[in-house]
């Protein structure tokens, strides 16, 4: 079942005609306790989304709909262990990685917390003997720089976490995260590094993924030819599903560090994935990012959904997606700790939902994931937001607001709050013609003037945003904050009816990749489009292959 066949959809349906002609400030008006209402928290997060166009009866029915569609055991099944991940048969429980407090949850049968806490105890002993400088590599130096070496989720998770944390950071080590494999992402890398001290971790769930293993491959080949072969031990941890592969690729078995198939790659930076975060923060840090999520998972399961953060979040991208026609998201964190947040956060969303068929195998005939995209404030007021305020497109905006800072220096927070709160305010009210009026006159515009410049500053208004509203960016803050957006994720998904948890999409283009890399390596021929052939026949000519 889907939101749409709900008796609540009908409803919403029914409902969004009296609608039509209120605006969000008249919902204001209408009602002075307003934020009161439309607004909850978990910790030190406020979660403000009454700056939407919904109203007490919107919310209620968009309520029901949730409720209707089961969703309140769908998020048992999936803390649980019920293999929600049907398309792969598999079970979805990054969430373990964050219960400090479960005895026992199974997975196959199998008691899967033993080995949980095995390996963090594995984890943390190792990022500390690397954060202490008691591990040496080859030369009996202590390291100064880390390499994560890992692509989507083993690259987005990590490296967003090392610069949200970096206030919390050893000064003592350097972090570098590569990904692409565009050979310039590895070889400005190493420039910068010296091999006697410098620790690669190669991440991927695998061990074949492609750009991860070629970027992995290099970074061997600079490390055995400054120190040799048997510098790889010492050089490099592994983060992987298979062991075997790791070893072969000469690592040290102490030093690879597995998890199961229960842990999905854009949800995996709070287990073995998050080592760079662990080794950068240490352990009693990464243990609070850890849980700051257990403070959100249990807020999700336990708290009703009239309260429940990411249940909210996700009614109200819903119902801007798929009732008022908002198929875009921004995402505006003002920390400049936080600007990786954004990136992480698009590939949560758009590889979890950017799905169009449902359980059943069924092409879907609505919207499914927004486009979701971001930047920090104040930096995206002087690009991007002209459009969010006056384009023709209407954008859903989440402000993530921190009201203290790591740095504070004289006014400049206080300024960054101001703007922050300001562009909720202005994407609610525009600017009317009479204000533009009032404002001209004001100036002592000449009157043919004062005509001709009207529409270009009137606003309209009436666009939608929510606000997070934090004390401040803490290990905790954090790990709240990116477990309420995962749950989030999760709820859209079960009121699309469709796989969170699978990338399907992701294999076409590394097929179709490695076909043709077999025709510019020679080893085998295709057949091809005439674009693609005359394009791979250009590169083969300039290339001289």
């Amino acid at each position: 079942m889907n939101f749409t066949e709900t008796p609540a959809y009908a409803l919403l349906k029914k409902h969004e005609i009296f609608l039509s002609d209120a605006t969000i400030s008249s919902l204001f008006s209408e009602n002075p306790d307003r934020f009161r209402e439309f607004s909850c928290s978990v910790g030190d997060i406020i979660f403000d989304y009454s700056k939407n166009l919904i109203d007490r009866k919107v919310r209620s029915y968009l309520i029901k709909m949730a409720e209707q569609i089961g969703l309140k055991s769908k998020i048992f099944d999936m803390f649980d262990g019920v293999k929600i991940n049907f398309t792969e048969s598999r079970a979805v429980l990054h969430t373990a990685l964050r219960d400090s407090e479960a005895q026992s949850i199974k997975e196959n049968g199998r008691n899967i917390i033993p080995v949980v806490r095995d390996t963090f105890d594995d984890l943390f002993r190792f990022a500390e003997s690397v954060r202490s400088g008691t591990y040496l590599g080859m030369s009996k130096r202590r390291i100064l720089d880390v390499v994560n070496i890992g692509i989507g989720g083993s690259h987005l998770g990590p490296m967003m976490v090392v610069e949200a944390l970096r206030p919390y950071k050893t000064p003592l080590i350097n972090f570098h995260f590569v990904s692409n494999v565009d050979g310039t992402d590895i070889k400005d890398t190493l420039k910068k590094l010296e091999p006697e001290t410098t620790l690669f971790i190669v991440a991927s769930k695998t061990f074949t993924t492609g750009e991860t293993m070629t970027n992995a491959a290099t970074a061997r080949t600079w490390i055995v030819s400054k120190l040799g072969e048997g510098a790889v031990e010492r050089h490099f941890a592994a983060v992987t599903s298979d062991v075997k592969l790791a070893a072969g690729f000469g690592i040290a078995k102490e030093r690879i560090f597995s998890f199961g198939d229960y842990i999905g790659g854009r949800f995996s930076m709070w287990g073995p994935v998050g080592l760079p975060a662990m080794i950068a923060v240490g352990e009693r840090h990464f243990k609070s990012f850890l849980g700051g999520a257990y403070l959100a998972d249990e807020h999700f399961k336990k708290t009703d959904f009239k309260d429940n953060i990411p249940v909210l979040m996700a009614l109200v991208s819903v119902y801007n997606c798929n009732f008022l026609g908002i198929e875009s998201e921004a995402v505006l964190p003002y920390d400049h700790y936080l600007r990786l947040f954004p990136a992480y956060l698009q590939q949560l969303a758009m590889e979890s939902n950017g799905k169009s068929v449902d359980s059943d195998g069924r092409r879907v005939g609505y919207r499914t994931s927004p486009v979701v995209f971001g930047g920090e404030g104040t930096d995206v007021q002087h690009s991007f937001c002209q459009l969010i305020h006056q384009g023709s497109h209407k954008i859903l905006c989440d402000f993530i607001v921190p009201v203290f800072s790591h740095n504070e220096t004289g006014d400049h927070h206080i300024k960054l709050l101001a703007n922050a709160i300001a562009q909720s305010e202005a994407l609610m009210c525009g600017k009317s013609e009479e204000a533009v009026l009032a404002e001209l006159k004001s100036i002592k515009t000449p009157a043919d003037k004062i005509m001709k410049q009207l529409p270009f500053k009137t606003f309209d208004g009436n666009r939608p945003s929510n606000t997070f509203l934090i004390k401040k960016i803490t290990p905790e803050t954090l790990g709240t904050l990116a477990a309420l957006y995962e749950h989030k994720t999760f709820v859209q998904g079960v009121l699309w009816d469709i796989n969170s948890f699978d990338q399907m999409g992701v294999e076409l283009g590394k097929q179709l990749a490695g076909k043709i890399l077999g025709d510019f390596k020679g080893t085998k021929k295709g057949e091809y489009d005439s674009s693609t052939a005359g394009l791979m026949d250009i590169v083969k000519e300039l290339r001289k292959i």
